[in-house]
């Protein structure tokens, strides 16, 4: 996943979902033509078959799999049609809901730090424990036993690359704030958003429309509105210990964010959502498990170890495995690169935390910058049709290879009367 450091603590990302209930089999429906009549009314133009759908399951232990209802949405764009559905404002609040959680998750990480405390790779194990134990029980619940086991032997592989490169990004991004400074590691940050962006047109076949290559550059100008006023104030995070080192760290650990990102919004797209958040706890257990054993051992024994210091890790799990667990929903209900660029927020609400809890003062261009970049997540929407980017290339026209679960286009046009 990619992240966006919340100023002025280090940035961390991840990526997740909520527990997502996909009754399947479901009671057979039949869509007459005033039902595609009414999601027409309603700014989509598109043309639904008559026929009996079903929700479509991942295909393990005892659930059946069927075709979703054939779904068509005409090319035709009209101007700010998705803006005006349910649907965007639900996934812009979940975009500044994950970047409040970046940057409540930084904040705790600049608490530990302050008490003698950093651990990034065994701070971080308690988030992919939890994870696994919430999710991966509901997929055994769900599945069976045998069912998650033929999950591991056919699929694991998979999930061990995607949880890889989650948590390698993590451990990277945090390395590198130890030897760079924040406006360097800002800056370079910006390239998770470049890595999402070619991804999905080279390997994912997104073909971007002209208004959300201006979005980006609007939020991206917003996001540099922010790091002039940090050069100003001097909040650049001092000296460097090792530029060059810390700049490489950063890059590589945005580069990892952005795969992550993209591996993530094709899987959850095809896969239920508890399955793909219980397989990046399972596998992420173990890798950053291996990976504290060997590089945090030092660290842990000369850190702190109080009340304080345990009510600080609590915070930081709880709000991280929140954030992992809402990920997903916008890679959904949005993309990769939409959940990037909403995360540009973090460093305004960095400060405005900050002024509470470090005695930071907000200076005038933030709010500047705040508005300019969500001014450009609604450039970015601004000729979407009613299906948004909820409507994957990969899936097929009809978006036959996906799951018709929490946030896809497949289940908003079998229950239109659904929240998401």
């Amino acid at each position: 996943m990619a992240s966006t450091s919340a100023h002025p603590f280090p940035a961390k990302s991840a990526a997740i979902a909520p527990i997502e209930v996909d009754t399947a089999p479901q009671i057979r429906r039949s869509f007459a033509a005033s039902r595609s009549d009414e999601i027409g009314d309603a700014g989509n133009a598109t043309s639904v078959a008559h026929g009996a759908p079903e929700l479509v399951a991942s295909g393990y232990g005892s659930m059946t799999t069927e075709e979703a209802p054939v779904v068509e949405e005409r090319p035709k764009r009209t101007w700010f049609r998705y803006i005006k559905t349910r649907d965007f404002w639900i996934v812009l609040v979940l975009g500044q809901i994950l970047a409040l959680c970046i940057t409540s998750t930084n904040t705790f990480s600049a608490l530990l730090a302050g008490k003698g405390t950093s651990i990034p790779a065994f701070q971080t194990l308690f988030n992919y424990i939890l994870l696994n134990l919430v999710y991966t029980s509901i997929t055994i619940y769900r599945y069976g036993l045998k069912g998650w086991m033929q999950l591991l032997y056919k699929d694991g592989w998979k999930y061990f690359i995607l949880s890889f490169l989650d948590v390698e990004g993590n451990y990277f991004f945090v390395l590198g704030y130890r030897y760079t400074t924040i406006l360097s590691a800002q800056l370079i940050n910006f390239w998770a958003i470049v890595v999402v962006v070619a991804i999905s047109l080279i390997f994912l076949k997104v073909r971007y429309h002209l208004t959300q290559y201006l979005g980006i550059l609007v939020c991206c100008a917003g996001m540099g509105i922010l790091l002039a006023s940090d050069h100003i104030t001097g909040s650049n995070g001092g000296e460097a210990a090792n530029q060059l080192k810390g700049d490489l760290f950063i890059l590589l650990g945005a580069t990892f964010y952005g795969l992550s990102n993209c591996f993530e919004e094709f899987l959850v797209s095809k896969r239920h959502m508890y399955e793909v958040v219980g397989q990046i706890g399972f596998w992420g257990t173990i890798i950053i498990g291996v990976q504290a054993a060997i590089f945090d051992r030092g660290s842990f024994q000369t850190a702190v170890w109080d009340g304080q210091v345990g009510g600080y890790l609590v915070g930081y799990t709880l709000i991280l495995s929140l954030f992992y667990s809402l990920a997903p929903l916008v890679f959904r209900l949005a993309s990769a690169a939409f959940f990037n660029i909403s995360l540009l927020t973090g460093n305004f609400w960095g400060v405005v935390i900050g002024t509470e809890v470090f005695g930071l003062s907000v200076h005038w261009m933030y709010p500047i910058a705040f508005v300019l970049i969500i001014l450009g997540l609604f450039v970015y929407f601004m000729s979407e049709t009613v299906l948004g980017e909820a409507k994957k290339p990969w899936l097929g026209v009809n978006q036959e290879a996906g799951v018709a679960g929490i946030g896809t286009a497949k289940r908003r046009v079998e229950r239109p009367d659904a929240i998401v």
